[in-house]
């Protein structure tokens, strides 16, 4: 407790830090006040008083007291918010008066300390956000991103991808975004991909067409998993049939690699046809009727009777989790074509068989990666070896 006239002295003093400390009372009595209204008004006009006061220590305790509260006065709040950039810097941060019609001049013409401290307040509006990105400041726009708090427009994170997509750092924050949109997920991807490709240390490390073919089937596998996390968005899946982005090889990945929801998506795309026919058909439809959609998919007639042959297999196994099941639909495929056409595969079934060759090897070793650590661990018989054999005569080169 403290006298009205020790207030009113402690207020007057020559010492700035009385007078900051009477400023912070004067805060906090306000913010609790609960007795009189002209009691109320007393100490309304003191907090007004302490704006003009010269020393901003005393102005700085008096923002302090203030400035967390949504019970401040906001014409002091204003006033605080135009005062040194020590303190309109904490209003900013801290203050949940503000709206955006306070913060948005200062976005458009503050400085870089200013952005920062209301880039870190608790909550920020999209329409700030945007308005902050729009300054262009890439280390502003990477602490904005890798907020997931803050909302952002599809258009305007798509139009980051597109312009920003080259620089590491904010192409990882767009990347780690779930609302960031599959079409800007995807282009992501693919500057990924641009950036392996080129980079020294992997072209070393990998000869072209093996880096080449990892590439391709990352980028086959990327494509799967955004459309299989993006199955209710319709235009991703238009927007990859309208740009001649659904190959032979990119369906037989979604089958392979269990993206049912996906392919599913692909069908009924390509063939006009509802989502639900064509599970119905991918869950129980005969082999005419599997062979007729994909026909209607405009599948030439060998790749659809091979994709009729994958369904069937695909129907008794779990592709999307079970390693050894796609190794085993994969090898059934590839013995079925070179069986059938007595090793000659035909010119239209090229790109597919090359791909489940391609497969074949790479399940295979993922398959086998483990496998023998884990044998010998559960076993003590000592491994048989042939004898060795006699050395041949060598003769020397003529």
């Amino acid at each position: 407790m403290i006298g009205y006239q020790a207030f009113a002295d402690l207020s007057r003093s020559s010492d700035s830090n009385e007078r900051g400390h009477t400023a912070h009372l004067a805060a906090m009595a306000y913010l609790g006040h609960r007795g009189p209204a002209d009691e109320h008004a007393a100490l309304y006009a003191a907090l007004i008083g302490f704006l003009d006061d010269p020393s901003v220590k005393v102005r700085a305790a008096l923002a302090y007291g203030l400035l967390h509260s949504p019970e401040a006065p906001r014409p002091i709040i204003l006033a605080l918010l135009q005062d040194s950039p020590v303190i309109s810097r904490a209003v900013l941060q801290y203050s949940p008066l503000l709206v955006d019609a306070d913060l948005m001049p200062i976005v458009r013409g503050g400085d870089a300390s200013a952005l920062l401290a209301i880039a870190q307040r608790t909550t920020i509006s999209p329409r700030i956000a945007a308005a902050m990105v729009a300054r262009g400041d890439q280390a502003l726009t990477l602490r904005l991103l890798r907020r997931h708090d803050i909302a952002f427009a599809p258009d305007l994170l798509e139009g980051l991808a597109m312009s920003e997509g080259g620089v590491a750092a904010l192409r990882g924050a767009l990347l780690g975004r779930p609302d960031l949109p599959a079409s800007a997920r995807l282009l992501l991807v693919r500057r990924v991909a641009e950036g392996l490709r080129e980079c020294r240390m992997v072209k070393g490390a990998l000869a072209p067409e093996r880096l080449e073919r990892i590439l391709r089937d990352g980028n086959d596998t990327a494509i799967s998993v955004i459309g299989e996390a993006q199955c209710t968005d319709l235009e991703f899946v238009d927007r990859l049939v309208a740009n001649d982005q659904l190959s032979t090889r990119l369906l037989l990945h979604a089958v392979v690699t269990g993206h049912v929801l996906f392919f599913s998506a692909c069908l009924a795309s390509l063939g006009a046809v509802t989502r639900e026919k064509v599970y119905v058909l991918l869950e129980s439809g005969s082999r005419p009727a599997l062979n007729a959609l994909f026909i209607r998919c405009g599948l030439q007639p060998a790749i659809a009777l091979l994709f009729v042959r994958m369904i069937m297999h695909a129907r008794s196994a779990d592709l999307s989790d079970d390693l050894a099941a796609r190794h085993y639909v994969v090898t059934a495929l590839t013995e079925e074509l070179l069986a059938e056409h007595d090793g000659d595969i035909p010119l239209e079934m090229e790109e597919a068989f090359t791909y489940l060759s391609e497969q074949n090897v790479a399940l295979a070793r993922q398959a086998a990666r483990g496998v023998m650590r884990a044998f010998a661990e559960s076993r003590d018989a000592v491994l048989p070896l042939p004898e060795p054999a006699a050395p041949r005569l060598q003769l020397p080169a003529a």
